[in-house]
């Protein structure tokens, strides 16, 4: 009877296993290893804090403009221009008297355009229908006395009252170094930054590190005595009142230690 035959393993199977199995657990190791640098980055970008500053001072106007001019009507074109430079001669002679030379004034062309006036029709609706023409002419006063140009702008009232056809506007009241203001504001509402994220840190057991970034927000020139909501973009520029507030907004992440 014969006997049966033994089948020996074979050697190198073991080999395989023991080999695939130093592979696997190489792989987790270097998995595990990738995702806790990558927890560990997420966790610190998020240690950081985020915080407005905000920083004011007073400023004056040190300058001014106020526009004038004459506006006349004439059946045609002809009599529009000819009244039109006849009342710009009183204009002339007024703003001189109020202390104005030529070195402040800059005028507009001289122009005419047909007088358009409505119309009711026959069935009672409305039209647009022309009536002569009129003419318009202005004058910009520049001037670095604003008291000047005050004191001219409460005269025109007159002016007008005495039957002269001239028109103006409220005069503005400007600050002629914004760019100067505005840097210094902003070193001071940086400062403001600082010491928000040091009390919000100091309540969170952490210390305030390095800047991670900063960016400019609203700038604003407001009339003395009025409250303003800090905005991230935009701003205000008051140009009727000589006396002025100037703020200035800033955003800026910092990042946290332990």
């Amino acid at each position: 009877m014969e006997q049966p035959t033994n089948i020996a393993p074979s050697s190198g199977l073991p080999q395989a296993l023991v080999k695939l199995g130093v592979l696997l657990a190489l792989g987790m190791s270097l998995a595990a290893f990738v995702l806790g640098m990558q927890a560990k980055h997420i966790g610190a970008g998020k240690q950081s804090i985020s915080v407005k500053g905000l920083a004011e001072k007073p400023v004056k106007a040190d300058n001014a403009e106020w526009r004038i001019g004459v506006r006349t009507p004439g059946v045609s074109f002809a009599e529009a221009l000819a009244r039109l430079r006849k009342d710009r001669l009183t204009l002339d002679q007024f703003l001189v008297r109020q202390g104005f030379d030529k070195n402040n004034l800059k005028e507009s062309v001289e122009g005419v355009e047909p007088n358009m006036v409505e119309e009711e029709t026959a069935s009672g609706r409305t039209r647009q229908v022309q009536k002569g023409f009129v003419a318009k002419q202005e004058i910009t006063v520049h001037s670095k006395d604003l008291a000047k140009i005050e004191a001219a702008h409460k005269a025109a009232l007159q002016l007008a009252a005495d039957g002269h056809p001239v028109f103006y506007a409220k005069p503005n009241y400007l600050v002629s170094n914004l760019e100067d203001i505005k840097m210094s504001l902003i070193g001071a509402a940086t400062q403001n930054a600082q010491k928000r994220a040091e009390e919000f840190a100091k309540n969170g057991n952490t210390k305030v590190g390095a800047m991670r970034s900063a960016s400019q927000g609203a700038f604003y020139i407001l009339p003395v005595g009025t409250e303003q909501d800090s905005q991230d973009y935009g701003g205000t520029y008051d140009k009727s009142t000589m006396d002025k507030v100037a703020r200035v907004v800033v955003t800026i992440d910092y990042n946290l230690e332990r």
